[in-house]
């Protein structure tokens, strides 16, 4: 049913322990010391630890941590006597699920795996259905699945990320991923902007201050490193935290350790940094505006978050998402998008990213009439936008709105663009006989754009590319 790895350095407990769990249907791995625990943890996907409180105490590793980073797919019981309670409740707030206290009865010991391998289960349930959710936040593309696999993977360690792109293109929502996804997942994720405060207003939100610190410090405050002990600090906009902050910052990265302002004590703080930034830090570096050493603590593992004009194939699944999460906020029923709405939303730029999509689509689904989101409904910039911004060759459009003029009354009524630009070159091969050369030439544009545009249109012409006409 579940493998088990059983670390206790009571050798005879311990084989009592293995015969009650095997009989059940389990396997079971055993050692008996901290270096024997350490050596097999990699060795296998363990669902289930069992760690004696004496190995637990062995040598100064914090061994809950480290099972955590090289086993986050698993849970922690802790096997201890009365007189280690107190312990083994610390050891519960590191990351342990349960804990027993010797002499254990074999129903309790059974009960306990149970119940840690359902938690398990449903844990691992929860993190598939956020990680499907946030895909279908973030767009289904390759290079976005390219950037959650690797947001995925680095979860789970403790390692910094820098996370880069563009304003709005959805860097506290991957920065809160990776923390769901990781085995802090349970404690704080606190975000900051450290371009919105100014340097004083920063520190004293970063780091907390004591009364009297400064005017208007009228009592103690913990700053969110405090707050967010064991748990996630994100720090967006960190390339324009000013210097001297830097300098604070770059100590509690290398320590561990936080001093409020106004105070001399040193706390400790265990916590994990992703850091955020639409900023050329090289640049920023060279400008001797950010801290060459502060970068590269920051800049473990290292996220770049393409804009949306890069992954448009993510634009359908993006949409979708949003109209459906704003159907659910404003209890409304939008069904669908006309052609011309779609026309415009496909040949956008975005210059505001993933976040100017959501804002747009927001006031759509709040401004149609009726289930069906229409130019009308678009913002007002939008619906002035006649076409989608293409790079087409000088005098083709005036080409392409002669051939739609020339096919009359059999056209449709409302024709795209596109489908305009595929009329047109497909009438000009058939006019050349499938000489693409002189098609091209007589369009305006470069052999190597019409042969693109063929692939995009799908045409296909039955003679030789560059065959001669007859005259």
């Amino acid at each position: 049913m579940a493998l088990i790895l059983l670390a206790e350095k009571d050798h005879k407990f311990c084989s009592s322990m293995q015969k009650h769990l095997i009989s059940a249907g389990h396997e079971v791995v055993t050692a008996f010391s901290q270096e024997e625990t350490l050596k097999l943890l990699p060795a296998r996907n363990y669902e289930i630890i069992v760690l004696g409180m004496e190995i637990l105490r062995e040598g100064d590793m914090d061994l809950i941590n480290y099972v955590k980073q090289a086993q986050p797919l698993c849970e922690i019981l802790i096997v201890t006597s009365i007189e280690d309670i107190e312990a083994a409740v610390k050891a519960l707030r590191r990351g342990a699920y349960m804990y027993f206290v010797k002499p254990i009865d074999t129903t309790d010991l059974l009960y306990g795996v149970e119940s840690a391998l359902k938690n398990l289960e449903r844990s691992m349930a929860f993190r598939e259905y956020e990680r499907s959710a946030f895909i279908d936040m973030m767009g289904d593309s390759p290079v976005i699945r390219r950037m959650i696999a690797l947001a995925t993977r680095v979860a789970p360690t403790d390692s910094t990320v820098l996370l880069l792109g563009e304003s709005g293109t959805g860097k506290e929502i991957i920065a809160e991923y990776i923390h769901r996804m990781s085995n802090r997942y349970d404690k704080p994720f606190l975000a900051i902007n450290c371009s919105a405060l100014p340097e004083t207003l920063l520190e004293s939100e970063l780091f907390g201050y004591v009364k009297g610190a400064f005017t208007g410090a009228t009592g103690d405050r913990k700053g969110l490193f405090e707050e967010g002990n064991n748990g996630t600090i994100f720090l967006d906009e960190v390339g324009d935290m000013p210097l001297m902050t830097q300098v604070k910052l770059l100590r509690v990265l290398q320590n561990r350790e936080v001093r409020r302002l106004g105070e001399n004590k040193i706390v400790k703080v265990n916590v994990r940094i992703i850091a955020a930034t639409n900023q050329d830090l090289v640049a920023a570096i060279r400008e001797k505006r950010f801290r060459e050493d502060l970068f590269f603590r920051l800049n473990v593992i290292q996220v770049k978050i393409p804009p949306l004009r890069e992954r448009m194939d993510s634009l359908p699944s993006l949409i979708r998402y949003f109209i459906s999460k704003f159907n659910r906020r404003f209890n409304r029923n939008i069904r669908e998008i006309d052609r011309q709405a779609q026309f415009i939303l496909t040949n956008y730029s975005y210059p505001g990213n993933v976040r100017e999509l959501e804002n747009i689509l927001e006031h759509a689904v709040i401004m149609a009439d009726d289930d069906v989101i229409r130019v009308s409904s678009l913002p007002d910039y939008l619906q002035s936008i006649k076409r989608p911004m293409l790079a087409l060759p000088e005098g083709i459009e005036e080409a392409v709105e002669m051939a739609a003029h020339e096919a009359g009354a059999g056209a449709p009524e409302y024709m795209t663009l596109a489908e305009m630009e595929k009329r047109l070159i497909t009438e000009t091969l058939m006019k050349c006989e499938g000489n693409q050369t002189l098609a091209a030439d007589k369009l305006g544009i470069s052999r190597s754009t019409l042969w693109r545009k063929m692939k995009e249109y799908n045409i296909r012409t039955s003679l030789a590319p560059d065959a001669v006409p007859a005259n």
